[in-house]
């Protein structure tokens, strides 16, 4: 079952334009062509990572957050208490008057006692400002680098400036080593924040919304990797990168309490945002990627549809977070 659904995913037909086959893809005459198989080591790269965020946050991201008088707070641990631990996980951390009395019967204590153990338990899942400090800083140098990283990549390409030709002579596009260690970076990137999503903090508004960026974006990229979409790809990622170091830097001194700095960050990381994913994405990546391949093809693949399917979902979470980033503004705008 596995091999024949396999070799229905690989189909040609569904990667390949007319009269192309995988056997085409192979190295030759100076063409480097990228590999499914490669894609494997962005596991073990996302580990890599891992590693890399955890020395700076301890090493960069602490010394700099007591340095802007964010104080590392701890909380007091509840005493041990199997029924009170189980009560809390399966099935409330905020029980009632009564729920409260029959737990202080049932574990032979005071309901004074009970509710400190319910409120130091609370606690305790609520991420401390430091915490909070630590993950927004690792997220800004990521997006930082990645940003940096990109446009050193493309500001010398034609495609930068002329997004026509990211289709000229496409499937035979040699791959770029830039453009391997962009895709692998990124993608990389993406399955580490979904390694810890369950441990970082988490969004309450828009968690699902960042669970299905996150898988939309492993599958996007990997997609156009594996079709050799890797010039117009590694514009697509440049796009969404130059917008999010801003928030992130918006995040950390707002746990600093510099509100002015916050405030402007944030207005930058708006306008940078509105710029990139509302206006030059679906304006210029997406007619890129819908309208000017039919010119170079008059049968569209089945990857043509996968591709751009993925690119409209995300356009479809920028337009909810573009919802929710307007909201915000409004209620700054009128606070002042």
């Amino acid at each position: 079952i596995l091999k024949t659904l396999n070799s229905w995913f690989w189909w040609e037909n569904i990667w390949m334009p007319i009269n192309c086959s995988w056997a085409h893809f192979v190295d030759r005459e100076g063409l480097v062509f990228p590999r499914p198989h490669q894609l494997y080591a962005t596991i073990p790269y996302a580990f890599v990572l891992l590693i890399i965020r955890f020395l700076s946050e301890r090493f960069i991201a602490i010394p700099l957050a007591k340095a802007l008088g964010i104080k590392n707070i701890r909380r007091v641990k509840p005493q041990p208490n199997p029924v009170l631990e189980s009560y809390f996980r399966e099935c409330t951390k905020h029980p009632s008057q009564s729920e409260i009395q029959g737990l202080a019967k049932k574990c032979n204590s005071t309901v004074h006692f009970v509710e400190k153990w319910f409120r130091r338990r609370r606690n305790l899942e609520i991420p401390t400002v430091l915490r909070k400090f630590r993950e927004a800083f690792w997220r800004f140098s990521f997006y930082l680098s990645s940003s940096i990283a990109g446009f050193i990549c493309l500001y010398d390409k034609p495609w930068f400036y002329d997004i026509w030709l990211t289709w000229v002579g496409y499937p035979f596009q040699t791959m770029l080593p830039s453009q391997y260690w962009y895709y692998m970076a990124e993608i990389s990137f993406y399955w580490s924040l979904l390694f810890t999503i369950g441990f970082d903090n988490r969004r309450k508004a828009d968690f699902m919304a960042h669970i299905v960026h996150h898988l939309a974006a492993i599958g996007l990229m990997s997609c156009s990797w594996c079709g050799n979409y890797l010039r117009i790809g590694t514009l697509v990622i440049f796009v969404h990168d130059t917008a999010d170091f801003w928030l992130e830097a918006a995040k950390m001194f707002n746990y600093a309490h510099w509100e002015k700095t916050c405030n402007a960050l944030f207005i930058i990381f708006a306008i940078t945002f509105f710029i990139t994913r509302i206006i030059l994405f679906p304006c210029w990546i997406l007619r890129a990627t819908l309208y000017q391949p039919t010119f170079y093809s008059t049968t569209p693949v089945i990857a043509y549809f996968l591709f751009n399917g993925q690119l409209l979902t995300l356009q479809g979470l920028h337009l909810y977070w573009g919802y929710l980033i307007f909201k915000t503004l409004r209620k700054f705008m009128h606070s002042q």
